[in-house]
């Protein structure tokens, strides 16, 4: 019984990712286009949908909560943690959002990519397992990272303070209520908000595969949660708990792919043991097979690789750094942009803000360097970058803006 309802569960998982990895490649849902879009023309509806995405994860993981359907702060990735660990959300961050601009995509538009016959990002999806892996079976994490992170990050626990989710830190702050009380009903809150926000214009209401993409990716993850939280989580819990060798990587979760990655090279250096496939594990192949029947059948599958040894070069570099970035964050732009957000747990918040500064700033850097040539060494277009992001005041401006 234990095995049937983890293949439930495995079968379901994969299904609803074929259907992402489908939908994602028909409507160019990406978030590294979305920021280049926003900062490169001032294109602001691959943005809209991506937060669209996030508003309706964010309303059925609040709803769920609501009627105790599942709790969130259960979740296998521990998203609300007490423990505010903040240079893991600020650094991993930047880095993922450097390295996804580097590699023409995060870890999601690369698995699609990969099923559209892309090379490329073959090699991008294998390094950032191994360095997932890296980071998550080595020492070093511990070395490089953790040993000095962990002590400048603050306990909230130690301040009473239960979670890190808006609504418990809302509710300390005004002393109106327990932890977790105040979240989902915060959570449709702002949600709402961010629905009227992208709707605002009427460019975005009109674009069938804008909002498609932005629902669609939403309602994945919304999925996610419920498939593995809900009803028929709870029973594979509860049957794995019982089981004489448990089943890795079980536990209330939703779709990431940077630590996936990992489990998909360990699963694949042994493909017998089918104990080694995870929801993760499952959700990404699941993309991989819904972008390639869907270039297949839209026939735009086609072979890609290097234009250069330059172009390698920054997609090898992005990878290393995706791959470290993204375990150090907790997530990608789905794990942590749309899965972590839906949880409203404030770190998710800070990694999301710092994946969209990492990649703007990657932008800046490499229009400027372009445009510039020999003028612009690397420190003036990345000061140059922080004024026109409004990150530092414009007398420190190094370089005409353009």
């Amino acid at each position: 019984m234990d095995l049937e309802i983890t293949t439930q569960v495995l079968l379901l998982g994969g299904l609803m990712a074929v259907v992402l990895g489908a939908v994602v490649a028909k409507t160019s849902f990406c978030t590294m286009g979305a920021v280049s879009d926003w900062v490169n023309m001032s294109d602001t509806g691959r943005i809209r949908s991506w937060f669209l995405a996030i508003a309706v994860a964010i309303i059925g993981v609040s709803l769920f909560e609501i009627f105790s359907i599942m709790d969130a702060g259960e979740s296998r990735v521990p998203y609300r943690r007490s423990l505010f660990f903040w240079p893991r959300y600020v650094f991993g961050g930047l880095m993922f959002g450097v390295g996804m601009t580097l590699a023409s995509g995060c870890g999601n538009k690369n698995l699609v990519s990969v099923g559209g016959g892309n090379l490329k990002s073959v090699l991008v999806v294998l390094v950032t397992g191994a360095m997932a892996y890296l980071m998550t079976w080595t020492d070093l994490y511990a070395v490089v990272f953790h040993s000095w992170m962990e002590p400048l990050s603050p306990d909230l626990a130690r301040l009473g303070v239960e979670d890190q989710s808006l609504g418990t830190l809302l509710g300390a702050v005004t002393g109106t209520a327990g932890p977790g009380v105040l979240t989902p009903y915060l959570g449709i809150l702002l949600a709402l908000g961010i629905v009227i926000a992208v709707s605002r214009s009427p460019t975005f209401r009109t674009n069938t595969d804008l909002l498609l993409g932005g629902v669609v990716v939403g309602l994945v993850v919304t999925g996610g949660w419920y498939l593995t939280g809900g009803p028929l989580g709870q029973e594979w819990m509860e049957a794995v708990d019982f089981m004489d060798e448990p089943i890795p990587g079980a536990g209330t979760q939703s779709y990431t792919f940077i630590n996936p990655m990992n489990e998909a090279l360990i699963y694949l250096a042994s493909p017998l043991n089918t104990r080694l496939i995870t929801f993760g594990v499952a959700g990404l192949f699941g993309v991989i097979a819904g972008s390639l029947l869907y270039a297949l059948f839209s026939r735009q599958f086609k072979f890609e690789w290097f234009v250069g040894f330059r172009d390698f070069l920054n997609h090898l570099v992005g990878a290393v750094l995706m791959g470290t970035g993204g375990v150090l964050a907790m997530g990608c732009t789905i794990g942590q942009g749309v899965t972590g957000v839906s949880t409203l747990a404030l770190g998710s918040f800070v990694a999301l803000g710092s994946i969209i500064v990492g990649s703007a700033l990657t932008m800046k850097v490499q229009y400027y360097k372009l445009v510039y040539e020999q003028e612009a060494t690397f420190p003036k277009a990345l000061i140059t970058g922080m004024v026109d992001l409004r990150l530092l005041p414009s007398r420190m401006r190094r370089l005409d803006a353009i």
